[in-house]
């Protein structure tokens, strides 16, 4: 099934060129070349953000850190390549990201934690908050979590009696197309966190978040668990690529 285009991902825009050789750098003092290229590169972005740089460019100043010696440039280019853009290379999977060519331990680091800092970012803005009316930004989280991932991930964010998110908890991770679900675990979870309420997450990575049968009937089971203990399953979200479904947007709730 044809999915849009990814809604998180940069277009192509006319930027001005401003690239060193790709050219492997000898050891000793670094090349004026190559410093200068930084250091142009780091004004602009201080200057006009990201928004002022291309993917490969803000790539670029991610490696500088982990590259020190050398002209990223390539490397960069080479990334973007494999995994399409700057938001599927820092969500890449650490094993495929050391598959290619110059993609040290210290490449990996760096981009994951560019991902982790992208990530607690995101939850701050929906951690301690009435989650019913900061629902664009309960959206924004889960894409950036989970819809890159490679593998099904299920989240459930447990919410007080005012409705206000009190824990967010990966309660599984599976494979391409499947991630274990335990209603009963679910529901003591609750319990024990002193929830009223509670909404659940989880990806497809395929890209395509229409609901299959499975996931149809667990949620059921969950809301079935739910309703025996006097909780309320606000909705099941399913994270596509570029867009989401809400179960009970769908009338499946």
């Amino acid at each position: 099934m044809n999915t849009p285009p990814d809604s998180f991902g940069e277009a192509p825009l006319p930027f001005l060129s401003d690239e060193a050789a790709a050219v492997a750098v000898p050891k000793g003092r670094l090349p004026s070349y190559i410093s200068d290229h930084r250091r142009r590169l780091r004004q602009r972005f201080m200057e006009g953000g990201a928004s002022a740089l291309p993917d490969y460019e803000l790539l670029e100043l991610v490696l500088f850190r982990a590259i020190p010696r050398r002209d990223v440039k390539p490397l960069a280019h080479a990334l973007l390549q494999r995994f399409g853009d700057f938001n599927r290379v820092i969500t890449a999977n650490p094993a495929r990201l050391r598959d290619l060519s110059g993609v040290g331990e210290a490449v990996v680091t760096e981009l994951k934690i560019v991902e982790a800092a992208a990530h607690r970012m995101a939850r701050a803005r929906i951690m301690k908050q009435q989650v019913l009316s900061s629902w664009d930004a309960l959206l924004d989280y889960c894409h950036t979590t989970m819809a890159h991932r490679e593998t099904e991930q299920f989240r459930v964010f447990y919410l007080d009696r005012k409705n206000v998110l009190i824990a967010d908890e990966a309660q599984a991770s599976g494979t391409v197309d499947h991630v274990p679900v335990y209603p009963r675990e679910i529901a003591k979870r609750a319990l024990e966190l002193n929830a009223s309420a509670l909404i659940l997450v989880h990806n497809h990575p395929s890209g395509d978040p229409s609901p299959s049968q499975a996931d149809i009937s667990m949620t059921g089971q969950i809301d079935g668990a739910c309703k025996a203990l006097g909780l309320t399953l606000h909705d099941h979200i399913i994270v596509g690529r570029s867009r989401e479904i809400s179960f009970r947007a769908q009338g499946y709730i």
